[in-house]
């Protein structure tokens, strides 16, 4: 065989490994963008009820209609925020951001999924096992924390509209308030996510619960500080109502990976 045969047969072999890589990342990734396509599309046709859905907490705390129907016809003399849309192409926008954030979160099992599924054959069997259980594991996390955060709104909007002075009209548009409710429910729900990821590094290896257990009092200053920045109000139950639930897990980490690392070292060391 000539050389300049042998030495194209040599590249074809090592250029295919990475042309299936790239091929398989395409594929997920054109399913997961298809999916998220797909339920955009589905959360169009109900993009009025997502935004009544996330609104709804905060007219409520402050004394306002829970519809934008209703809203439109109260008293003049109530002490709720005038809701606007600022520009002819704004309920557009607005329509179009709220149904791709829907897609995003309603197909967020689908391409978390993909996601895995593409990083797995490069992983340890053991290893593969662990990103299975992070995805099963940080989807119910997030949802939980974003439910949360759906919670803890009203108080945050109710502490800032009364620093309204009296007697002045407070002009909210609906895109800021949007922007706010939306920024809420994804710092909560990542925040949840942290004691996750904490088990993760440990039972790979990476992070032992002895040392997560001696940096406990860091890691409350630092939760402590993180929910005082997340948090747009300056109340403080706000802030511990963000940050109490995370100590709560990070604890529960800590313990896990305590648990954890006593049973490898049985494991290695048998009695």
């Amino acid at each position: 065989m000539p050389q300049s045969v042998r030495d194209q047969k040599k590249d074809s072999e090592r250029r295919m490994p990475l042309a299936e890589h790239l091929r398989e990342l395409r594929n997920r990734l054109a399913k997961a963008v298809l999916a998220i396509l797909l339920l955009t599309v589905a959360a169009a046709f109900s993009y009025k009820g997502i935004i009544n859905f996330l609104t709804r907490p905060v007219l409520a705390s402050v004394g306002c209609p829970t519809s934008f129907a209703d809203l439109a016809g109260r008293p003049t003399h109530t002490t709720c925020a005038h809701i606007t849309i600022n520009g002819l192409l704004a309920p557009f926008t607005l329509a179009l951001k709220v149904s791709l954030v829907g897609g995003v979160v309603l197909a967020s099992p689908v391409w978390l999924y993909q996601l895995w599924a593409f990083v797995a054959p490069g992983l340890h069997k053991r290893e593969r096992r662990y990103a299975y259980a992070f995805v099963g594991t940080g989807v119910p996390l997030f949802l939980g924390g974003a439910f949360f955060a759906y919670h803890v709104l009203p108080r945050t909007a109710r502490v800032l509209i009364g620093l309204t002075p009296h007697g002045v009209n407070n002009l909210l548009p609906l895109d800021d308030l949007l922007d706010l409710v939306t920024r809420m429910v994804v710092v909560f729900g990542l925040a949840f996510e942290m004691p996750l990821l904490l088990v993760m590094l440990n039972l790979t290896g990476v992070l032992s619960g002895r040392r997560m257990l001696g940096r406990w009092r860091a890691m409350v200053v630092g939760i402590t500080v993180f929910s005082a920045v997340a948090t747009p109000s300056t109340d403080p139950l706000t802030m511990l109502a963000l940050a109490a639930p995370i100590w709560a897990l990070y604890f529960a980490a800590v313990a896990v990976s305590l648990l954890g690392d006593r049973r490898k070292a049985l494991r290695e060391h048998p009695i």
